[in-house]
């Protein structure tokens, strides 16, 4: 697979490793995370998780204006997984749940979140910028596209077993305090304590509470030991991300002579390799495009990032558990549902690979700009299928008033996997191409800044993430998905109208 491609490739891929670990590990407990530790019942979680997660890619535009600026791309890439490793131990320090020095528990877990983010922007855009410089030369050049997938597809490789890794753990911890895990029982013993508990609530708290091993005779103090115990697990699950962030740095740091600077790419090559400077009209034009392509994927971020949001919230609300059993642990949790994407990126790359390479030897070739319109398309029917599969279910605040739902009326796990299974191949269609286009069109004295302005293009989309949960909470879960059809679709038909345009500056 790395044959025909720049040896560089496989060592950065590596290096970005820890980096995706440590964001699948976010993705999938975060939300549930903050509100289970703070007792959040509406979208206060979800306000900080958008904010983290705009945090996560607008920084990345600072991170490349620092690169670009003091033209130490590799510097700057390390100085960006040292902060993300302290961020992630900052979170993993365990507190007390619940919390008793809400100053100290709220200071940590800000700033461990703002270092992650801060870390993540000096780190990720530089690193995309030092793979697209890999395939500057003309001997790799035609395998720009199939190479960021690849890497796309490599580093998302650990980003499988994160997630599994983290629910693994804390089930485990919750396992070894003589509890079971249960979905529900987090929120329920935090409307107990604050005193916000309906009384049909508390009947199924009482019932729940028997079934894990608790002591029913005292609810107060059940409350406390399994909101501490289960928070704790979740702390520990950071915790692996450390070790990842390591194994990632060191890495690096073995690896960094034979990957190239960026700073050191001030021109152009032609077709027959001779070397020229870019122009003023033909950087404009470039930056348009570039910008052009930013402000439409804000919409299709905005829904395919509600993975770690409202598609998380469903899992946990409406979904019937999996349930692995390997004896030391369960795989149990709202959490597991987060592996399905990166597994489906690492089996679904060499098929989007094979397929892109089949088109194009039948004299068909799509251009990357038409690849990301589909793959919008695409997004907008997954989001399609979980409108179809939600008709029926009660809405938000009938459930929180019936202290949740059995597993008689929760849908099918079939329904979120076969939805993150589309939502993977609108992905493969998007991500990895469009940080390719990135790469390819992006002026050569702006490319650290301009990788950064497609993941700040993604920070805006995650901005906005908190509004899905708004409606999650307030209008049919079934009407929820609508919107996420609805800006997939604008998206969609926005890429198609500047089609001709975007091929003719990308050529």
């Amino acid at each position: 697979m790395f044959k025909k491609h720049p040896k560089g490739l496989v060592s950065a891929a590596l290096a970005n490793m820890g980096e995706r670990f440590g964001f699948y590990i976010m993705m999938a407990i975060l939300l549930l995370f903050l509100n289970n530790k703070f007792g959040f019942t509406g979208s206060e979680g979800a306000i900080i998780y958008s904010v983290f997660y705009a945090l996560i890619y607008i920084l990345a535009l600072v991170g490349g204006l620092i690169a670009d600026k003091t033209r130490k791309y590799k510097t700057t890439i390390l100085a960006g997984l040292v902060l993300m490793t302290v961020g992630y131990f900052l979170l993993a320090f365990p507190t007390k749940t619940p919390i008793e020095n809400a100053p100290l528990v709220y200071a940590l877990t800000f700033i461990g979140l703002f270092s992650i983010a801060f870390g993540n922007g000096l780190f990720k855009g530089n690193l995309q910028a030092v793979v697209g410089q890999l395939y500057d030369d003309p001997k790799y050049s035609d395998k720009r596209e199939v190479g960021f997938q690849i890497f796309y597809m490599f580093i998302n490789v650990g980003a499988m077993f994160a997630p599994l890794m983290a629910v693994g753990l804390r089930n485990w911890w919750v396992k070894s305090n003589g509890f079971d895990f249960n979905a529900d029982l987090p929120s329920l013993c935090n409307q107990f304590v604050s005193g916000t508990i309906t009384p049909e609530a508390q009947a199924r708290f009482t019932e729940l509470a028997a079934k894990v091993g608790g002591d029913v005779t005292n609810l107060d103090l059940f409350s406390h030991n399994y909101l501490n115990v289960f928070m704790e697990g979740y702390h520990y699950s950071f915790g692996i991300a450390i070790i990842a962030m390591l194994v990632s740095l060191s890495i690096f740091l073995f690896n960094k002579k034979q990957l190239p600077n960026p700073a050191l790419k001030n021109v152009i090559k032609t077709d027959s390799g001779s070397v020229v400077e870019m122009d003023a009209k033909e950087v404009k034009q470039r930056l348009y495009a570039l910008f052009a392509v930013f402000a439409v994927v804000i919409f299709f971020w905005f829904s395919f990032h509600q993975n770690g949001q409202t598609l998380t919230l469903f899992a946990n609300d409406y979904t019937q558990m999996l349930n692995i059993n390997l004896g030391f642990t369960t795989l149990q949790g709202a959490e597991v549902f987060q592996a399905f994407n990166p597994i489906f990126v690492v089996f679904l790359t060499p098929i989007i690979i094979g397929l892109f390479g089949w088109f194009k030897s039948k004299g068909f070739e799509i251009s990357t700009p038409k690849k990301i319109a589909i793959g919008m398309g695409i997004a907008a029917a997954a989001f399609a299928v979980m409108s179809l599969g939600s008709i029926g279910l009660p809405s938000t605040q009938d459930r929180i008033a019936m202290g949740g739902i059995g597993d008689a009326v929760r849908v099918t796990p079939w329904l979120l996997i076969g939805t993150y299974l589309i939502l993977t191949v609108a992905e493969l269609f998007i991500s990895p191409l469009g940080i390719a286009f990135v790469s390819q069109v992006a002026p050569p004295k702006y490319q650290g800044i301009m990788q950064g302005g497609w993941l700040s293009a993604t920070a805006l989309g995650n901005q906005l993430l908190f509004i899905g949960v708004i409606f999650y909470n307030s209008i049919p879960i079934w009407a929820t998905w609508l919107i996420f059809v609805t800006a997939c679709l604008i998206s969609m038909f926005t890429m198609l109208f500047m089609l001709k345009w975007l091929e003719r500056v990308s050529k």
